[in-house]
């Protein structure tokens, strides 16, 4: 078996991993990661066919070829291998960035801070689990003056694991939502799950960036001493938001020389995220003239409060992800913007376990307190209790529904969790 030192030195000849031979390109190593329905070492000769330097498998290969490397387990490998590209980085400030909601908003913004005064990686896209975290370590190339690592989770222990092998020197909790209630087990265990980000900076000397305004963040951080807070009233950076539509415009009222922003953000429920952003870019020393430019610059994409214009109409599309607490925000903003017509189509929300039906009755309860012209529920356990909207199974379904209505001037909100792909509405 390869020793992790072996295999770094043939890292460093071909820095570039792949898990997937539909993303290969020559001269990568192709790690071959198993899954409940799939098994990357049977495609590990077809990797090398098309061009990979290497193939790390851990089961034994009818072709035999000096290019395949055998270990005892492939995920554990390509972990301990990012551990290790890690730990050649002494002085390199890693910012790990988890939380419920907001937490690739807030990625993407601190990243577009960061970089526009240093050499700075980040993850990409949503690669931020159990695979995605140490692909984009090694990702890091060693020209790197900061790194950005969004950690996903959905169950305890799981942002633990991942502080082993990224060992953050600097932390950032977005919120704690009900989110993953199912894995987590409760709010708490929430909490609890995210809060291990916390545990790793107070057990090794970490700087936290903590959102003031939410008191269960200043329970959390208890011990740890190296906190710099924003927030709307108190802290290094405060602001609040001055105007909500069509983009969020924000009031800087302490710490910075600019005393606005105007983001391309749709939603207030974007403040934390745009003053974490300006904080930890005043703690790195990038000049205000370069954040200022850097957030409202940033462009949302990949289905993340998308503000989409057809026509006469304009759609919200926030179709990434949604939990209670997301879905609420989006529901309480978009009441607040002034149009003729406003339309609700929302997807279910996942993995809340036996909370699911009281928290998708909590939405419907939420939507009932506004006025709208039409409001479109889909799939998930909208259709487990009684309500007097509409409800369609699926996006395909929903889809059919958006293109026979001929909207004129409508405000539209389409939201609803990953898994439901709502975005398909407007295919």
């Amino acid at each position: 078996m390869i020793t992790t030192e072996a295999l770094y030195q043939i890292y460093l000849h071909h820095p570039s991993v792949q898990t997937d031979t539909r993303k290969l390109k020559a001269g990568d190593i192709f790690f071959a990661l198993k899954g409940p329905n799939f098994n990357g070492n049977e495609f590990a000769a077809k990797a090398l066919e098309a061009g990979a330097a290497y193939a790390v498998v851990d089961e034994d290969l009818p072709v035999k070829d000096q290019r395949i490397i055998k270990t005892n387990n492939v995920l554990a490998t390509l972990q301990e291998l990012a551990k290790h590209h890690r730990e050649q980085f002494h002085n390199t400030p890693f910012i790990a960035i988890t939380g419920s909601n907001g937490k690739t908003t807030t990625k993407e913004l601190v990243h577009a801070v960061l970089s526009s005064h240093y050499k700075t990686y980040t993850t990409e896209g949503n690669l931020n689990n159990h695979i995605g975290v140490p692909v984009t370590l090694l990702r890091v190339k060693k020209d790197a003056e900061m790194a950005v690592i969004e950690m996903g989770a959905n169950h305890q222990k799981e942002i633990e694991s991942y502080c082993v092998y990224a060992q953050p020197t600097h932390g950032i909790i977005t919120n704690c939502g009900k989110a993953h209630l199912e894995g987590f087990g409760g709010a708490e265990g929430v909490r609890k799950g995210k809060g291990e980000l916390y545990d790793y900076m107070r057990a090794h000397n970490g700087t936290i960036f903590a959102y003031d305004d939410y008191d269960y963040l200043h329970d959390m951080s208890k011990g740890i001493t190296n906190i710099i807070w924003y927030g709307t009233s108190k802290g290094t950076v405060t602001g609040n938001v001055s105007k909500s539509e069509p983009f969020l415009e924000v009031a800087i009222t302490n710490g910075a020389t600019f005393n606005s922003i105007q983001t391309q953000l749709v939603g207030d429920y974007n403040l934390p995220n745009v003053l974490c952003a300006i904080a930890v870019g005043k703690y790195f020393g990038v000049p205000d003239i370069k954040i200022k430019f850097a957030v409202e610059h940033y462009v949302p994409s990949n289905s993340r409060s998308q503000l989409i214009q057809t026509g006469s109409n304009k759609i919200i599309l926030d179709a990434y992800n949604a939990n209670p607490t997301s879905m609420k925000a989006a529901i309480e903003n978009f009441s607040k913007i002034l149009a003729p017509k406003k339309v609700l189509m929302l997807g279910g929300m996942m993995e809340l376990g036996e909370e699911s039906v009281a928290e998708h009755e909590n939405i419907v309860n939420l939507i009932s307190k506004y006025k709208w012209s039409d409001v479109v529920l889909v799939g998930g356990d909208f259709n487990k209790f009684e309500h007097g909207y509409t409800y369609l199974e699926n996006s395909k379904e929903a889809n059919d529904w958006f293109h026979q209505q001929d909207f004129e001037r409508t405000y539209i909100l389409i939201k609803g969790s990953r898994s439901m792909q709502m975005e398909k509405v407007l295919e």
